[in-house]
């Protein structure tokens, strides 16, 4: 039942200067980073200092058609433990679609989808969290997303969508207000009418992000400064509820220390200005733990919801990865968007898990990736994903230098099996492209 105060996301990349930086009460990691046996020193350190940690997901998936995977579910459980955390958060998306529902092949998107806001997904959702719930040993928050595009025919505003699932559910929220301004932006949602319906009294913490604006398109990068539209709707919450806590989120392009720390600054001043608006002290002081796990309203049985809903994200998805028609009532022009970002996002997470292949490709492995990408969806993650790009590659025989493509054979052979076919093969590849 404690506050969690002011915090940051932990990144490798940024892990010393955040041990340095004042006034940090805690950190949140991204979940499928890091390993329980194998946490990283900084974090021990953290710890060790009594800095908070709190693991987030983001693979469950819990606004899919399908029941949240078992392994998923250990996996984030075990992760809660080892860092000791008061509590865990996922998002309410879908990520994958297709299978045995829809009886066809499953598709990964490599990224956080918006569910529709209607009765069936509702229903779905709340079963997912139900059953995550029993399978965690802490209390779940859930985060509203971003989205490039809207669902048509939705039967709930996304307020009223969140107040539903707390009240059956008893899940926490995780508010983040950088997802409420694109929603604006992108789906012409205002963050005052979508903060006025939020059941304030569920919020664990709040994110706080950057992104940029591009042809009238918001994307929630999590790579530039955190704007003002930004902090004005943070502003906007505290003058309604205390924030348990308040983080910033930053993935890439991280800046240096000291303008990290004149972002926290901020981000304090416009709690503490939206404080300061409070009128007679009227605001909800939330605190993390309160009504975690409990179920409020029982759903109804879900009556084919879950084939229902399956059907929808199974042909969302497939336009958005396999180049199918869009479905009726859907913008094409945010859907084309949201693929080419979805592309864009594949070419660059590939990069990072298999960093050998743009140095062994040079310029063209992103021009590469990218038409390998209109073509073939992911269906087995990212490293699965490299290999199947590497071999599509080699089946087309590309790259034409001969000297690159006997390195990629290399790279792919000695990856695909079930150990390094020899040691060291990788590094002499890098040492002689370097």
């Amino acid at each position: 039942m404690r506050r969690l105060g002011t915090g940051i996301g932990w990144r490798p990349e940024i892990a010393d200067a955040v041990e340095g930086m004042p006034g940090i009460d805690w950190v949140e990691v991204v979940a499928e980073n890091v390993c329980p046996g194998h946490l990283p020193e900084s974090l021990l350190r953290l710890r060790e200092r009594g800095v908070t940690v709190v693991p987030h997901g983001v693979s469950l998936g819990l606004g899919g058609a399908d029941r949240p995977d078992e392994g998923r579910l250990t996996a984030l459980a075990e992760r809660a433990e080892a860092l000791g955390s008061p509590l865990v958060t996922e998002h309410i998306a879908f990520v994958r679609a297709g299978g045995a529902l829809t009886a066809s092949p499953p598709l990964e998107a490599g990224h956080l989808l918006p569910v529709p806001r209607t009765r069936d997904a509702l229903d779905v959702l709340c079963e997912n969290v139900r059953i995550a719930q029993e399978a965690l040993p802490v209390p779940l928050a859930l985060e509203n997303i971003a989205a490039l595009f809207s669902w048509p025919d939705e039967e709930l505003t996304e307020g009223q969508f969140l107040s539903e699932l707390v009240e059956r559910t008893g899940v926490r929220l995780l508010i983040d207000v950088a997802n409420l301004h694109t929603n604006h932006v992108n789906r012409g949602e205002d963050p005052a009418e979508a903060l006025a319906a939020l059941p304030v009294e569920a919020i664990a913490y709040v994110h706080v992000a950057g992104g940029f604006e591009r042809d009238g398109v918001w994307h929630d990068s999590h790579a530039h400064p955190v704007p003002r539209p930004v902090l004005d709707v943070l502003s906007g919450l505290a003058a309604r509820v205390a924030p348990p806590g308040v983080l910033l989120e930053r993935d890439e392009n991280f800046p240096a220390p000291g303008e990290l720390e004149r972002e926290l600054d901020a981000i304090r001043e416009a709690v503490a200005a939206g404080r300061g608006r409070a009128a007679g002290g009227t605001a909800v002081a939330g605190a993390v733990g309160a009504g975690a796990g409990g179920v409020g309203v029982l759903a109804p049985p879900l009556a084919g919801a879950r084939e229902r809903v399956a059907v929808a994200q199974t042909a969302v998805l497939s336009a958005l990865v396999a180049g199918t028609p869009v479905p009726e009532g859907f913008d094409r022009v945010r859907m084309g968007v949201q693929a080419r970002a979805l592309a864009a996002k594949r070419a660059g997470v590939v990069a990072k898990v298999a960093p050998e292949l743009p140095v062994i490709l040079g310029a063209g492995y992103r021009e590469a990736f990218l038409e390998y990408a209109r073509q073939r969806p992911m269906h087995g993650g990212y490293r699965q994903d490299a290999l199947d790009f590497a071999g599509h590659l080699l089946k087309l025989g590309w790259p034409g230098d001969a000297g690159t493509r006997r390195e990629l054979r290399e790279w792919w052979l000695d990856r695909s099996g079930p150990a390094p076919r020899k040691r060291g093969l990788v590094d002499r590849a890098l040492r002689r492209r370097v």
